[in-house]
This record gives structure tokens, sequence and C-alpha cells, in this order.
């Protein structure tokens, strides 16, 4: 089973892209055929400053590893190293219908929340497509806000099959029911591009103030709550231990249930639960170059993969002559 996914360098790394991707991608290493890949060629729809992507990437590199990615059990490396990728993007742009770009939420969601607006956004499905066709990904581990990137890369997919002939593998979306969409500290969904993170390495002081930021109504303690309406209950259902979850879960709907409390509790649960990840990032950054070699194994490995679909491409559209 090949499985694939991809991470921007564009900030920090946050919870729910630990529970929505690396988290199940790293769970299938032994089992599956692992493309692991850090997307900065994407990020640059939201980061121009050279400095910023480039830490990025390398801080990226450090994370998966530290939360418990082999490089030497799978394929790892960085998109911008694989010009295969934006040449199969760019043939993909010829064959995808406008309208099928023009009914993507992300772009809509990103522009309405401020983010200017840009063909790198709006193409952005096709880059992804590519990402995933050009090795034959049968799955695909996304959180639920990518559901439909995923639906637009198996439509780009099938076109291309029904118009030149079988090549490309149509990907299925692998989401865990349980974290499709870890909310954000204003109930949103989580995401780098809203500011309502709460990123994984951060220092304790930090994580102490995104958690207690977390938005909660104003029912009295002593009153009923709906658990499963509350966005700190999601989060805290994450990492607290069953039995402790379960006593939480009655205080939610026997009345008891004291917001400040759990968010404390949160706080340390999250410090505990990434302590040794934390203390291996900072090993890896310490030796960057060791790093960027891994990387560059990574990408070497990939390209000879990469290779024999854009080849057999070139020959199915005509490119080859």
């Amino acid at each position: 089973m090949r499985i694939l996914s991809g991470i921007q360098p564009s900030g920090q790394l946050h919870i729910g892209n630990y529970f929505g991707m690396m988290k199940p991608m790293i769970a299938n290493m032994d089992q599956s055929e692992l493309y692991a890949f850090i997307v900065d060629l994407h990020a640059l729809t939201s980061v121009q400053d050279r400095a910023t992507l480039a830490q990025g990437t390398l801080e990226a590199a450090a994370d998966f590893i530290a939360l418990g990615l082999d490089p030497e059990k799978c394929l790892f490396w960085v998109q911008s190293d694989l010009p295969e990728v934006t040449e199969l993007a760019w043939v993909l742009s010829s064959l995808t219908p406008m309208g099928l770009l023009e009914r993507c939420h992300s772009y809509k969601d990103k522009v309405a929340k401020g983010i200017a607006p840009s063909h790198g956004l709006f193409a952005y499905p096709v880059l992804m497509a590519a990402d995933i066709l050009l090795f034959q990904a049968e799955r695909v581990p996304v959180g639920k806000d990518q559901k439909q990137h995923l639906e637009v890369a198996r439509d780009i997919a099938i076109k291309f099959n029904n118009t030149f002939g079988e090549t490309f593998t149509v990907p299925e979306p692998v989401i865990d029911a349980n974290v499709a969409t870890v909310p954000g500290v204003d109930g949103q969904k989580m995401s780098k591009s809203y500011g309502n993170t709460i990123p994984i390495f951060s220092d304790a002081k930090t994580l102490k103030k995104r958690v207690m930021a977390i938005v909660t109504d104003a029912t009295p303690v002593e009153d009923p709550k709906d658990p499963d309406k509350c966005h700190l209950y999601s989060i805290y259902k994450l990492f607290a231990p069953a039995e402790r979850l379960q006593e939480v879960h009655d205080l939610y709907v026997n009345g008891g249930a004291m917001y400040g409390k759990i968010k404390l509790e949160l706080v340390d649960l999250l410090w505990e639960y990434f302590r040794e990840a934390r203390e291996k990032k900072q090993q890896l950054l310490a030796e960057p170059e060791q790093l960027r070699a891994i990387l560059k194994q990574g990408a070497e490995k990939a390209r000879t993969k990469a290779i024999l679909t854009l080849d057999l491409v070139r020959e199915r559209v005509g490119l080859k002559y």
C-alpha cells in the first residue's frame, strides 16, 4: 500500500497537523510504502520571506523525525527538490476544468479570511494532485478540510485516464473520524492561516497562553454541559487517559466541569505528551547539515520514482517525439 502526504513549512507545527496527518502516516511506516514530504512550493502562497521559508523547511524536517518518522523506512524529501512535480502540475493544469477549482471551499475561505488571492492559491489543488499522482499514491491521510482537494485529485486522475489512457492510480482519502478536524482555540478548524493553533513545540509559557485562550461558553460550573459541543473537550480527549476522560465526561454531563481546571490539566498533558519529541527536535536542529543530507538523499530516491510516472505522462500526452 502506497501512502503519501505532506506538510507546509509555513509556521509552527500544531496539534491539528499532528493528528490529522503526521500521526497516521508514522503509524503506517512499517506496514506500507510511505511517502512523506515538505511542501515548500505550496507554502509560497503564504510565505514570501526567504529566511522564514528556508528555516521553516528545516524545522518541518526536524518535526517529522522528532515525532517518529524514520527516513530509512520511507521516502522523505522537500517538494521543490523534485522538478518533476512542477512539470506534471502544468500538464494537469492544461486538463483541469476551471469550474472544478472554482468550487473549492478552501480558496474561498482563505480569501474571506483576508489572505490575498493569487493564482498559486487558486491552483493549489492542481499542485497537490501532482504531488499525489506523481507517486501513484493509493491512500492519502488528510484532515476533513482537505478532503475536497483530494476529491479534485481523484477527478483530475480520472479525467486524464479517460483522455489519454490508464496512467494514474486514483487515490483514496484516509480520515480518522475522531480527529477529522481538530478545532482551534477559537472553535474554527485549527489552521496556521487562521492564527488559532496550539503549537507542539512552543515554550511552556506560550503553550499555557494558547490553551487558556480556548473559547468556552458561559454555562455555570454546576450546570450540565454537552461535551460534544465543547471545543475544549474535543482537544482534551485527544490527550487524556481513558479513565480521566470518563471522569471529565461525567462532570460535563452531570454538572461540575470547571473549564479553567480542565485547561490547566490539558497544558500538563500536552507538555508531557511531546516531551521526548521536543528534546529530539532540539538535537536535530543543532546539526542542520545532517538534516540537509537526509533530505537530499530522500529527494534522490524520490526522483527515481517520480521520473517513471512523468516519462509515462510525457509519452501519453505527446511530449515524447
